[in-house]
C-alpha cells in the first residue's frame, strides 16, 4: 500500500524548526499501519483442522452482512472481490476499504476486474488479455498481496505446484510466473442460479466439510478452502444459515478459521 508523506496544510512557516517527534503513542499507531501487511507465516498445529471461508464476487448485496456475520462470530474469512463490482456499485470503494483495512480477520483478494462477463472460455483462450484483467483488479482495489482467484474455475498456483485444466493452464502460468498464489476450492456452498439462495442446508454442508478432512479430500490435507457467495446472504433468513453454519464448525474443537494467504505452500505473499 502507498502512504503520501506530501505536503502540509499548515499556515506558512508554522512548523518549521518545532521538535516533530511523535507524540507517546502516536509512534505506535503509525508502525502499525506501515506494518499492517507485513506477512508473517503462520505456524501450524498438527492437532488442529484449518478452514479457509471464501466469499466471491464482491462487492455486492451481502457482502457487508457476510463481513458482519464473520466479525461477530470472531472467525478469519478471505473476499475475492471483482473490480468491476467495486466500479458499478455506489459504496463499491467503501466496501473494499472495508475489508482491507479489517485484516487480518478478513483478507482482500483478487477475482479479477470483469469476471470474464460471464465468457469463460473467450477469456480464458486470450490469456494475455486475462492477465491485465487481473492487474487492472490489483491496482484499482489496492489488494495487499498476490493471491487470486479464476473465474468460474478451481484451480490452484502455489510455490510448487501448478494444478490446472488445459483450458485456464496459460493464465496459470502467466499469473505464476507474475509471483501470485492462485486458490481454488474443495468444498463449494451451491446457490440456486435464478435465486441465489444457499442449496444446502447448514447442517449439510457442515457434514461436507466434515467428511472432506475425514475423506482427505483436500488439496492439502487437514488444510479445506470452502467456496461461497456474497450474494447468497443477502436476505436475513439466508444470513442466519451462514450464522448456523459457522456456529456448527466452531463447536468442533478442532477446527481453526484462518484467511488464504496463510494456506500451505504458497510462495511468499507478495505485496502488490
Amino acid at each position: 500500500m502507498a502512504y503520501s508523506m506530501g505536503c502540509s496544510n499548515a499556515p506558512a512557516g508554522e512548523g518549521v524548526g518545532k521538535d516533530s517527534t511523535p507524540k507517546p503513542g502516536v509512534a505506535q499507531k503509525i508502525e502499525q499501519v506501515v506494518n499492517k501487511f507485513d506477512w508473517q507465516p503462520l505456524v501450524y498445529d498438527s492437532t488442529k483442522k484449518y478452514i479457509y471461508l471464501s466469499f466471491d464476487d464482491g462487492p455486492q448485496h451481502g457482502t457487508v452482512d457476510c463481513y458482519n456475520l464473520c466479525k461477530q462470530a470472531g472467525i478469519k474469512a478471505s473476499f475475492f472481490m471483482v473490480g468491476q463490482h467495486a466500479a458499478m456499485k455506489s459504496d463499491g470503494k467503501k466496501i473494499v476499504s472495508m475489508i482491507r483495512e479489517g485484516y487480518p480477520q478478513t483478507l482482500l483478494a483478487n477475482h479479477s476486474y470483469t469476471h470474464a462477463n460471464g465468457q469463460y472460455f473467450y477469456f480464458y483462450h486470450h490469456p494475455l488479455m486475462a492477465e491485465q484483467d487481473f492487474y487492472k483488479t490489483q491496482d484499482s482495489l489496492h489488494v495487499p498481496y498476490k493471491i487470486a482467484r479464476l473465474p468460474g474455475n478451481s484451480a490452484w498456483v502455489r510455490a510448487a505446484d501448478i494444478k490446472a485444466t488445459s483450458l485456464v493452464k496459460p493464465i496459470a502460468l502467466l499469473l505464476d510466473s507474475a509471483g501470485y498464489n492462485v486458490i481454488g476450492w474443495d468444498v463449494e456452498w451451491a446457490f440456486g442460479r435464478k435465486t441465489a439462495r444457499p442449496v444446502q442446508s447448514p447442517e449439510k454442508l457442515a457434514a461436507e466439510v466434515d467428511s472432506a478432512f475425514a475423506r482427505n479430500k483436500t488439496h492439502v490435507p487437514n488444510h479445506l478452502v470452502i467456496l461461497t457467495h456474497d450474494r447468497m446472504f443477502r436476505n436475513a433468513s439466508d444470513a442466519d444459515s451462514l450464522a448456523k453454519f459457522i456456529r456448527i464448525l466452531k463447536q468442533n474443537p478442532q477446527y481453526v478459521f484462518e484467511t488464504v494467504d496463510h494456506y500451505p505452500g504458497l510462495k511468499r505473499p507478495g505485496k502488490r
